[in-house]
């Protein structure tokens, strides 16, 4: 990651000579050039007075820009010197280098990119490969990474300054997610990659900024792959919401936490369900579950760090209680009922009522408060199922006259045998009629 104060390459070569790069070899101080016959009188000392063997660096054209290696001959308290030849040395500032970062040591090969050549020193003025630095806009090159601040935004990306002329960067090359609000960039400065330069008319300037976060990422994964293990807790931050989980952005590298390892409560389904827990650009806690360097996933959970509701509702939630919650959502098969925070147990349509229930919001409503008592509580599963109907007194059953198959009769044995007038005319109808006919085969 480049800070503000950092400089990158911006490929000006001796023939791309600037006001800019000329004001820098003016700023080569008495200091400087005292540095630089010190250590040329070192190494003809080393060398015996004799004569010693040439060392040229190859020239390297990469974007434009030319890359050389020599090696190190002084490493002073502003600058690095490096020879590329007999008498043909070029300077680099230390600032290209980080305070964290080891500084390179005499006598050790170093590539540079040769800014220009300051014929009044006689030395190449150089920049250490990758770092960033302010550059006119006549000297950009396709390839190249800059420094640019953004100005604005327009329908379709963003409005940039670079070297004091405009540019514009697509809102697609702006970061590998989609952003909406584009202007909460304007007043930054960021990191860019030169896409196309053209220099006809005012000259059209095309940044990106994916190739410089990308390889930014790059860096970052390979310093995690070190550090990174499972079952460690780390934060990162919630990069996007997906129907099946959501993606943390681990500082480099990218996990998903499955829907299932989100939260102990129930979450449902899409997007909108997951973002009643998390938000995107939220920062988390996440702890990893597991880790494939080879296939490029690491699996992340965040209702490991939760304490289980389950667990802590099992002295209550038994079978047999008689509990209160609130209906929750409703279904075709029944209703949820939160009988404990983070617990959730079914009403099958059948458990609503002693009769037939058509619709389940017939007999319940969201957000309803009702009793229900617990049939069965299915650990390993983590499921509970309760019955309303058991909490509501069954309907009273009906004797006598009734038709319907299988209603009781509720007289005694001596009522049903007693005569009545009716049944005396039954009787002696039945004789009148011959009786019962015996029957038989044959």
């Amino acid at each position: 990651m480049q800070t503000e104060g950092e400089h990158k390459d911006t490929g000006a070569t001796e023939e791309q000579a600037t006001p800019a790069a000329a004001a820098t070899g003016d700023a080569l101080s008495a200091e400087i050039n005292a540095e630089i016959e010190a250590a040329m009188s070192d190494l003809d000392a080393e060398a015996g007075g004799g004569s010693r063997k040439p060392i040229r660096g190859p020239r390297v054209v990469q974007a434009g820009r030319e890359h050389r290696t020599g090696v190190v001959i002084s490493v002073g308290p502003s600058d690095i010197f490096v020879e590329f030849g007999p008498k043909e040395l070029g300077v680099v500032e230390r600032k290209n280098w980080k305070d964290d970062e080891d500084l390179p040591k005499v006598g050790e090969p170093l590539e540079v990119v040769v800014q220009k050549r300051d014929h009044n020193e006689g030395v190449y003025l150089c920049v250490r490969p990758g770092t960033v630095q302010k550059a006119d806009w006549e000297m950009l090159q396709p390839g190249q990474t800059v420094e640019a601040r953004v100005s604005g935004v327009n329908k379709g990306g963003l409005e940039l300054d670079v070297a004091g002329h405009a540019a514009f960067m697509p809102a697609g090359q702006v970061s590998f997610d989609h952003i909406k609000d584009l202007s909460v960039f304007v007043g930054e400065k960021m990191n860019c990659r030169v896409q196309r330069v053209d220099r006809r008319g005012k000259g059209n300037i095309v940044l990106s900024r994916r190739e410089v976060l990308a390889e930014e990422r790059k860096a970052q994964a390979e310093k995690l792959k070190e550090t990174l293990a499972e079952g460690q807790v780390i934060e990162g931050t919630v990069r996007k919401i997906m129907p099946f989980g959501v993606f943390v952005d681990l500082g480099g590298v990218d996990g998903l936490v499955h829907v299932s390892d989100l939260t102990h409560d129930r979450v449902g389904h899409g997007e909108k369900a997951i973002e009643r827990f998390v938000k995107e650009g939220q920062h988390v806690r996440v702890q990893i579950l597991k880790l494939d360097w080879d296939a490029g996933r690491i699996g992340l959970g965040m209702k490991q760090l939760e304490a289980d509701p389950f667990a802590a509702a099992a002295e209550t939630i038994v079978e047999g209680a008689e509990v209160t919650g609130k209906v929750t959502s409703i279904m075709d098969f029944g209703c949820f009922v939160e009988v404990a925070p983070g617990v959730e147990g079914l009403v099958h349509i059948s458990e609503l009522d002693w009769k037939r229930v058509a619709k389940v919001e017939d007999v319940v409503q969201i957000d309803e408060v009702i009793s229900v008592k617990v049939l069965r509580v299915d650990q390993d599963g983590r499921k509970v199922s309760l019955s309303l109907k058991a909490m509501k007194e069954p309907p009273a059953r009906t004797g006598g006259g009734g038709k319907g198959r299988g209603d009781r009769d509720g007289r005694s044995a001596d009522e049903i045998l007693k005569e009545t007038p009716a049944l005396r005319r039954l009787r002696e109808k039945f004789k009148a009629q011959g009786g019962m006919k015996r029957g038989g085969l044959g």
